[in-house]
C-alpha cells in the first residue's frame, strides 16, 4: 500500500477531505494544486497556475478545473465537486471516489456503478503544460467521457466575476480547442491524446466558493467561465491523456511525454522520501537564472528563506547541481549589492540585517558537506568581502558597534524574520541588539577565520578570531540573564521575552556561551517553547501569547510571531539538544519527529506547511508548503544520520 493512500471512508466525508490539500510544481514557477477530492477552497488553486511576468509577478490561474461526467445507457455521472454559496456543494463527485494515493503522482480513482475511471496527473518539467491520464479501468457497457473546463484567467490574487470584456470564442486546434479570454493573456491550449468532439456552450458557473478565503477574511467567491465540453467515447483498458499548456501540443507526443515525465518522478515511501521529493519542488529556474522558492502557493524567492532552506533543499538530498545553480545566481546579486547597488534584485529583501549572515552559514554547511578545503577554494575570497563589507558599515542597517556586536534599527521597519506589520509599523518590533543577529555575527566571524587560515592567509584569520573574542565577550555582558538570552536589547531596555531566537546562540556550529549556558538556554527552550511541531515563537508565559493564527489579516498579523509554532525552528533546536547531549540526545530527538511525520498526510500531504498553532491540537497554517520548514526537518535527518553513524 502507498505511504500516501486515502481510503474512501475519508474521502467522502467533506470535513475532513476539504482540508487535505496538495500541490506539485514544475520547477520552473508553475504548479497543481487542490484538495484530494478536488474541490478547490482556495483562490491560489487550480489545475495550472503559472507565472506570467509580462503581466506582473503573481501567479495567475488559466485552468482552475476540469470536471468529468462518466456518461452511460444516457445516465450521467458527473465526477466534479464545486462548493457555492450557502454551503451548497454540486455537483457532489466525491462520493464516487474510491481511493487517492500519491506514491509517484496522485491517482484518484472513482466507481460509478459498474464502471472503475482512474484519473492520474503530472506537471512536464520546466514548461508550464498540466497531463492528466483517464484510463477505463472496469466497463461492461459503452462507456463516454464529458469534461468540462472551468476557466478562470486571472491573478491568484483576486478574483473573477462576470463580465463582458471576456472573449468566450474558441478555436479547433488539433484534437482540441485553445482560447483567450483577455488579450494580455497566453492562450490555453486544450488537446487530447485521441479524436474528441467539443460543443462550444459559453456560460457562467456564478458564486463558486472557497472557504479558506473566507476563514483569512478575505473575499471568497468568484464566477469561471465554462466555454462549452469534450465528449469521447472510451473502451475497458484504453486510456487517455489531456493537455493543457500555453503552447500546442502534438497529440501524438501525449503518450511518449507522459512516459518521459514518469520517469523522472521519484516514490514517495517514507517520511524522509516525501520531504526529499517536497524540497526539489520549490527549485524554480528562470532563463540562466536558478531561485529556491520560500514556499507555496504565495511566496517568491525570499533572501533570508532562501539562504536558510538552501542546504535542507539541495546537500542534504545530494542535489548539489542545484545547490551550484542557486548559489551562481544568488552571489552574482550579493556581489551587486555589497558593490553599492539597492535595488532591481530579483532575491526579495536581500538588504534585510542577517541575510548576509546566513549567507555566510549556507558557506560553512558546504564546508561541512565537502570539505573546507574546496569551500576556501569557492568562497573565501567572498566571504571576507561581506565581512569587510559590515566592518565598514556600508550595509544601510547593521552597525558595528566598538563592543564588536551589531546593531539593527527595528522601529522603523522589521529587522529581523519577526517581520509582521501593522500600520506600517513592525508589530513586534525588535531593534538595538539583537540575539540571533550577533549569534550569527561571532559564528560568520569564526568561520570566515577558518577559512581564511585554510587559504594561507593566517594573519587575516587572526585578526578575525580577535574580533570574534572581542564579540564573544559583549554578547554574554550583553545577552546573558543568568538563565536564557536577553531577545534582544537596545540602551538601557532588555527584551526579557523567551523565544526561540536565543537557541540559535546554542545551535551554530561556533557558539559564544560556554557548555552550562548552552544547557541553561536548552532547558528554558524545551520547558517553554517546544512543541511536537517545532518550537513556538514566544512562551506561553507570556501576556503578549497568542497561540491561533486564526481571523482576519490584522488579527492573524498580530499572532504571527506571538504564539504559533514555527516547524523551521526545530532544525536549530535538533542542532542544539544533539551539541549539549551528543548520543543521548539521539533517541529524544528520534520521538520529536513522530509530530513532524503525523503531518505528511494533514494540511498538504508529502510536506509541511509555515506554521502551527502553538497550542494542541495543533493545526498547520499559513503556506501550505514552506521550504524552511521542510528544509530545516530534512537537516534533522541528516544530524540522527551522524549519530547513526558514530
Amino acid at each position: 500500500m502507498s505511504y500516501l493512500n486515502f481510503d474512501k471512508t475519508l474521502l467522502i466525508n467533506l470535513e475532513k477531505s476539504l482540508s487535505k490539500e496538495m500541490i506539485r510544481t514544475n520547477r520552473a514557477g508553475a504548479y497543481n494544486s487542490t484538495t484530494l477530492i478536488d474541490c478547490n477552497t482556495r483562490k491560489y488553486h487550480g489545475q495550472l497556475v503559472l507565472p506570467l511576468p509580462d503581466i506582473d509577478d503573481s501567479n495567475h490561474v488559466l485552468l482552475s478545473s476540469l470536471d468529468e461526467t462518466v456518461i452511460q445507457h444516457g445516465a450521467e455521472f458527473n465526477l466534479g465537486i464545486h462548493k457555492y454559496e450557502g454551503n451548497n456543494y454540486s455537483p457532489n463527485g466525491h462520493k464516487y471516489i474510491r481511493q487517492f494515493d500519491c506514491e509517484v503522482i496522485s491517482r484518484t480513482i472513482y466507481r460509478v456503478g459498474g464502471v472503475i475511471l482512474s484519473k492520474e496527473r503530472l506537471l512536464v518539467s520546466f514548461e508550464p503544460r498540466v497531463l492528466i491520464k483517464y484510463t477505463l479501468l472496469e466497463a461492461h457497457s459503452p462507456t463516454v467521457l464529458r469534461f468540462k473546463p472551468f476557466l478562470a484567467f486571472r491573478s491568484v490574487n483576486e478574483l473573477m466575476h462576470e463580465n463582458g470584456e471576456a472573449d468566450t470564442t474558441s478555436y479547433e486546434i488539433q484534437d482540441g480547442i485553445r482560447v483567450c479570454l483577455y488579450k494580455n493573456y497566453p492562450c490555453l491550449h486544450m488537446q487530447f491524446s485521441k479524436k474528441v468532439t467539443y460543443h462550444h456552450q459559453p456560460d457562467w458557473y456564478k458564486n463558486i466558493e472557497y472557504y479558506k478565503e473566507e476563514e483569512r477574511g478575505y473575499a471568497c467567491k468568484e464566477d469561471l467561465l465554462v466555454p462549452g465540453y469534450f465528449e469521447m467515447s472510451i473502451k475497458k483498458g484504453e486510456s487517455v491523456i489531456f493537455s493543457a499548456g500555453i503552447t500546442e501540443v502534438s497529440p501524438k507526443k501525449l503518450k511518449t511525454l507522459w512516459e518521459q515525465e514518469l520517469t523522472r518522478r521519484d516514490h514517495r515511501v517514507d517520511m524522509f522520501s516525501c520531504l526529499k521529493n517536497s524540497a526539489q519542488q520549490f527549485y524554480k529556474r528562470e532563463g540562466d537564472k536558478t531561485y529556491l522558492l520560500a514556499g507555496y502557493p504565495w511566496f517568491g524567492a525570499r533572501a533570508r528563506d532562501q539562504f536558510v532552506a538552501l542546504p535542507g533543499c539541495t546537500l542534504t538530498i545530494d542535489r548539489m547541481d542545484y545547490f551550484d545553480a542557486i548559489m551562481e545566481t544568488a552571489i552574482e546579486e550579493i556581489q551587486e549589492f555589497i558593490s553599492g547597488k539597492r535595488s532591481g534584485f530579483k532575491i526579495q529583501a536581500l538588504d534585510d540585517p542577517d541575510v548576509l549572515l546566513w549567507f555566510l552559514w549556507v558557506i560553512q554547511q558546504f564546508a561541512k558537506h565537502n570539505s573546507l578545503a574546496e569551500a576556501a577554494i569557492r568562497y573565501e575570497e567572498l566571504a571576507n568581502n561581506i565581512i569587510n563589507y559590515i566592518r565598514k558599515q556600508n550595509h544601510p542597517n547593521l552597525f558595528l558597534h566598538s563592543n564588536g556586536l551589531l546593531f539593527v534599527n527595528g522601529i522603523d521597519r522589521p529587522a529581523t524574520w519577526m517581520n509582521a506589520m501593522e500600520n506600517g509599523r513592525p508589530i513586534t518590533p525588535r531593534t538595538g541588539y539583537v540575539v540571533e543577529i550577533n549569534a550569527l555575527w561571532y559564528n560568520a566571524l569564526k568561520f570566515v577565520a577558518e577559512l581564511s587560515r585554510e587559504a594561507g592567509k593566517e594573519h587575516a584569520a587572526d585578526l578575525l578570531d580577535y574580533q570574534a573574542e572581542m564579540a564573544r565577550e559583549s554578547f554574554i555582558k550583553v545577552f546573558w540573564n543568568g538563565n536564557y538570552l536577553y531577545d534582544y536589547v537596545d540602551g538601557n531596555y532588555s527584551n526579557q521575552e523567551v523565544r526561540p531566537n536565543m537557541i540559535l546562540a546554542v545551535a551554530l556550529p561556533f557558539s559564544p556561551l560556554d557548555r552550562q549556558q548552552q544547557k541553561s538556554v536548552l532547558d528554558i527552550t524545551t520547558k517553554e517553547l517546544l512543541t511536537p511541531k517545532g518550537l513556538r515563537s514566544l512562551s506561553p508565559k507570556s501576556g503578549f501569547y497568542r497561540p491561533n493564527y486564526v481571523g482576519g489579516q490584522l488579527e492573524r498579523d498580530r499572532n504571527y510571531h506571538n504564539g504559533p509554532v514555527w516547524p523551521c525552528t526545530f532544525g536549530s533546536f535538533a542542532a542544539a539538544y544533539l551539541k549539549v547531549y551528543k548520543q543521548s540526545g539521539k533517541s529524544f530527538i528520534e520521538r520529536m519527529m513522530i509530530g513532524f511525520e503525523a503531518e505528511m498526510s494533514e494540511l498538504c500531504i508529502g510536506t509541511l506547511p509555515e506554521l502551527f498553532d502553538g497550542n494542541p491540537p495543533y493545526k498547520g497554517h499559513g503556506g501550505m508548503s514552506f521550504a524552511m520548514s521542510v528544509a530545516e526537518i530534512l537537516r534533522v535527518f541528516e544530524m540522527l544520520k551522524k549519530y547513526e553513524n558514530e
